[in-house]
């Protein structure tokens, strides 16, 4: 990788020369604007006001506009010669905890590369020492005209190091929060943490530009000469009030669904509502009073060839209910003669108990005054004698 600036690390004593190496890469596709007319490209010319001829840019200086519009050239020795110590150097000011770094602050990233092999030593003792530390290097340097804040930190096995804003340079968040006072309930942020739970962690280096794809498609498809076809956008839902809590739990719902999670409890659901919605015709039994209902509801009609297959059905239904019915009634009548005939017997043998206990008391008594009178008489003749 090509260095973008040369200097050296002020570490205490220690100084570390190193090579500034940009860490990253803009894929962004880039446009050219033409004349709509014949195609032509569109360039800018630098042009002077005071003779307006176009100037190149060996010819194109530096300078200040004051107040009043008068312009103070600075050239690249003026700047050079200032007493600035950060110029070719990166000095270390501190060293703080990670997490007391504004992330707002954090700018352009660099690779520091170690320049030489007599820098290999020190570069790697402050490596070290930053991994065993935990915390970060805040340092100045000067890069393209001005001095910047920079964080130092370890990747891998490589010192890096990011450009920071100054602390003025950060505007403070006023009338960006909501005006009126908004008040969350627990339901809500419980649905809110399921949903946290349910996207879950993601691989950061699975995640791409889809828009850039989608433009190079377009490009490649107007090069060769193809129709392009719109692309079938999702509908968004800004500028619109919704219901919170229906959106949390369907966008839980489709966070699942997405994962593979909830399949079968979806499959489920549906197939309950299903259920639920289906109409299923009562079907013909030999039940009576199923029968019965089902042939009273029907109501005659003429025959037809559509119809007759339901005539068949129906008259085959109704001879059954007749014969149901006809065996009802005939148990019926059978258990109604029994229980008639069982108090007609019930009726019979009380009569002839209560026959039976007069003629035994008839008999009792005939009996007992017979055995009086006997004993009356011997008594009698047992007097006389």
């Amino acid at each position: 990788m090509r260095s973008i600036w040369n200097g050296a690390i002020s570490f205490g004593l220690v100084s570390i020369p190193i090579k500034l190496v940009n860490a990253t890469e803009n894929h962004a596709i880039h446009f050219r604007q033409i004349h709509l007319a014949d195609g032509g490209r569109i360039r800018y010319r630098k042009v002077c006001e005071l003779d307006e001829e176009e100037v190149s840019g060996g010819e194109i200086g530096k300078a200040y506009e004051d107040a009043d519009g008068t312009m103070i050239p600075i050239t690249d020795e003026d700047l050079a010669q200032l007493p600035l110590p950060t110029a070719k150097t990166i000095e270390i000011v501190a060293f703080v905890p990670a997490d007391e770094i504004d992330p707002l602050q954090m700018d352009a990233a660099y690779y520091l590369s170690a320049n030489g092999v007599p820098a290999a030593k020190p570069y790697t003792l402050l490596r070290e020492a930053l991994k065993r530390s935990n915390k970060v290097a805040v340092a100045k340097y000067a890069l393209r005209g001005r001095e910047r804040l920079g964080m130092l930190r370890v990747v891998d096995d490589v010192i890096a190091m990011h450009g920071l804003l100054w602390p003025d340079e950060i505007r403070a968040p006023e009338g960006v929060a909501p005006d009126s006072d908004v008040t969350v309930r627990d339901a809500e942020l419980d649905l809110a943490d399921a949903l946290m739970d349910t996207l879950g962690e993601v691989d950061m280096d699975s995640l791409h530009d889809d828009y850039r794809e989608a433009v190079e498609e377009l490009i490649a498809a107007k090069a060769s000469g193809e129709a392009v076809r719109p692309s079938e956008s999702k509908e968004s839902g800004g500028g619109k009030v919704i219901d919170l809590i229906a959106a949390l739990e369907s966008s839980v719902r489709q966070a699942k669904k997405s994962r593979g999670e909830g399949e079968g409890e979806d499959r489920d659901e549906e197939e309950g509502e299903g259920e639920m919605a289906d109409v299923h015709p009562i079907k013909k039994t030999p039940s009576g009073r199923t029968a019965k209902k089902t042939t009273q509801q029907k109501p005659a009609s003429k025959s037809t060839p559509e119809s007759t297959g339901t005539k068949k059905s129906t008259a085959s239904g109704s001879s059954t209910a007749k014969k149901t019915t006809q065996k009802k009634t005939a148990s019926k009548t059978a258990s109604k003669t029994a229980s008639k005939t069982a108090s007609t017997s019930d009726s019979r043998s009380a009569s002839s108990a209560k026959k039976s206990s007069s003629s035994t008391k008839k008999q009792t008594g005939s009996s007992g005054r017979n055995s009086t009178k006997k004993t009356t008489s011997a008594s009698r003749k047992r007097a006389s004698a």
